[in-house]
């Protein structure tokens, strides 16, 4: 089981205990990104539970998130992630990155992987380039 941590700056928290999490608001931000449409609540919520997530909070109120999938020895996927809409602008999605990056239980990983549409920049300032070998890789999606 993945270390819980929670860091502090001004009125926001970073915290990837799952007891916080807010599911009706994660569901709500979810339902705006291009890669989740349609997912259920039911879903959404079934695969929390086995995901690292951090979630990031004003006070109480959940304002975004990011989860891991990962064997927390070779491997993580990062996906999921999303500051809402009224909260960007204010350096969360970097200060989240770092976050992410610096969990002691995400350490020495080989490979992390992400898609994105549209946040290639974000995740540059972080190690994250395109695939060096592209034509290695194969999916089998079904959404």
């Amino acid at each position: 089981m993945p270390q819980i941590i929670e860091t502090h700056r001004d009125q926001f928290t970073i915290s990837t205990d799952p007891a916080r999490l807010d599911i009706d608001a994660i569901a709500d931000m979810l339902s705006r990104a291009y890669w989740a449409k349609g997912r259920t609540r039911e879903v959404i919520a079934h695969y929390l539970q086995y995901s690292l997530t951090f979630g990031i909070y004003d006070g109480s109120r959940q304002i975004g998130l990011a989860r891991i999938v990962s064997d927390y020895t070779t491997f993580a996927w990062l996906c999921d992630v999303f500051i809402h809409e009224d909260y960007r602008g204010q350096g969360l999605g970097k200060w989240l990155m770092q976050t992410i990056h610096s969990h002691p239980d995400l350490q020495g990983l080989r490979r992390w992987l992400l898609a994105t549409r549209d946040a290639h920049g974000l995740y540059a300032q972080y190690g994250w380039r395109p695939l060096a070998n592209p034509e290695r890789w194969m999916e089998n999606f079904n959404g």
